[in-house]
């Protein structure tokens, strides 16, 4: 029985080790190189984004406390 136990064990990590390898292998070819530095853009653009949607938040807080017009507003 302890044999059998042991052999269910191995197995599974002998499964667990072949999917790791597996995806280290496709993560180094050319594909998984061009997924990595597309991830990588996307989010260099989405935190990009984000830091100016918080600027333009914070600039209207300020000019609204401050009593100063929009720019936008003064333009019009």
């Amino acid at each position: 029985m302890k044999r059998i136990v042991w052999m269910g064990i191995g197995v599974a990590i002998g499964v667990i080790a072949f999917r790791k390898v597996s995806q280290a292998q496709a993560s180094l070819g050319p594909e998984g190189l061009n997924r990595s530095v597309g991830r990588l853009a996307d989010g260099v653009y989405d935190f990009a984004d984000a830091v100016r949607a918080g600027m333009r938040e914070r600039e209207t807080d300020l000019r609204s406390a401050l009593g100063i017009e929009s720019a936008e507003v003064a333009r019009r």
